[in-house]
């Protein structure tokens, strides 16, 4: 009987884009104050893409990243998982877009849109083509360029969002690599949070562009109590398939989307908690499906993730959509 095949997190990576918004400089477009936004959010500045780069290029320079701590090829690569809400275009598709520029000729790719959780769940989907044997390796990635679909004169949203992207690289190990994942979907909640127009439910025209459809619509309040609920019994669901204790877990990576939701599920999981947790949300906001990938990849480069520990990723986002994985790192 053949040893089973497990799915490795071997490289990461991350990219994000020059330019700093800070909330000084929010003061000046909207009705709005650093401490209004700190004391809310924890959120002190977030990065915003140029006018000329867009969620591939983003994409591709995390992957460039994961890829070389991976030792890995580009022409080796053999599936590309892009988990975005932000694509360059409808089709072809971002995961299209970056195999060219990369190289990866014998790369298949596909874009997942489930906005925050869109990582796990193309991790997940990745994993799972990885552990069946069919293919060897997979980058996933999870990249957004949040300010092109940011109304930047709503206060309510302008002041969470960023730009970035984040990458990893999955292969096929004899050593436990993804223990359990968790993932779930609830579209009667989709009106919380979501962009009404530009499918075919509400095509572009005069009048959608008028009443600016085309930008982020988040219900707040509802939002916020129904993301604390979720991540955590998402979080125990995974940990609990891991076959672990919360204790058991060295390093907690969640949606990096507000410090309070963040700090309302660590304490719920149990006391200590909090001091586990990998956070630079102060520095990038919300960047939705990237969001993850980037703070691991910086956990990972300061030494905060090490060989054998048990890390757990949660999150939330539209859809609505939440996931929970733990990994063992190798």
């Amino acid at each position: 009987m053949s040893a089973p095949i497990h799915a490795a997190i071997v490289g990461t990576g991350h990219y994000a884009p020059a330019r700093v918004l800070t909330n000084a400089d929010l003061e000046k477009m909207v009705d709005t104050t650093d401490e209004w936004i700190r004391t809310r959010t924890g959120i002190r500045e977030r990065r915003i893409a140029a006018d000329n780069e867009f969620t591939s290029d983003m994409g591709t320079a995390a992957s460039r990243m994961a890829l070389e701590q991976a030792r890995l090829a580009p022409e080796d690569v053999e599936a590309i998982y892009v988990a975005t809400c932000t694509p360059d275009m409808f089709f072809p598709s971002t995961a299209c877009l970056i195999q060219a520029t990369l190289g990866a000729k014998r790369a298949y790719g596909f874009d997942i849109s489930s906005a925050c959780a869109g990582f796990l769940m193309a991790l997940d989907a990745a994993g799972a083509a990885v552990e069946s044997g069919r293919i060897r390796n997979a980058l996933v990635i999870g990249s957004e360029k949040l300010s092109a679909v940011t109304d930047w004169t709503s206060r309510n949203t302008c002041v969470l969002f960023g730009d970035g992207a984040g990458a990893a690289v999955l292969k096929a190990s004899d050593r436990p690599g993804i223990r359990s994942s968790l993932l779930g979907v609830d579209g009667n909640l989709a009106e919380f949070l979501s962009i009404p127009a530009g499918g075919c439910r509400q095509p572009t025209s005069e009048e959608t562009v008028r009443q600016r459809l085309h930008y982020m619509h988040m219900a707040g309040r509802e939002t916020f109590k129904i993301a604390v609920n979720t991540m955590l019994g998402a979080a125990q669901e995974a940990i609990a398939r891991a076959g672990l204790t919360v204790a058991d877990v060295d390093v907690m990576v969640p949606h990096q989307a507000n410090l309070r939701i963040v700090e309302a599920v660590a304490k719920r999981l149990g006391e200590g908690v909090m001091e586990r947790v990998f956070l630079n949300l102060d520095r990038y906001g919300n960047t939705s499906a990237a969001s993850i990938p980037i703070a691991l990849s910086e956990a990972v480069a300061a030494g905060k993730i090490r060989s054998g520990n048990k890390v757990l990723m949660v999150a939330f986002g539209g859809g609505l959509s939440w996931g929970g994985t733990v990994v063992e790192w190798l």
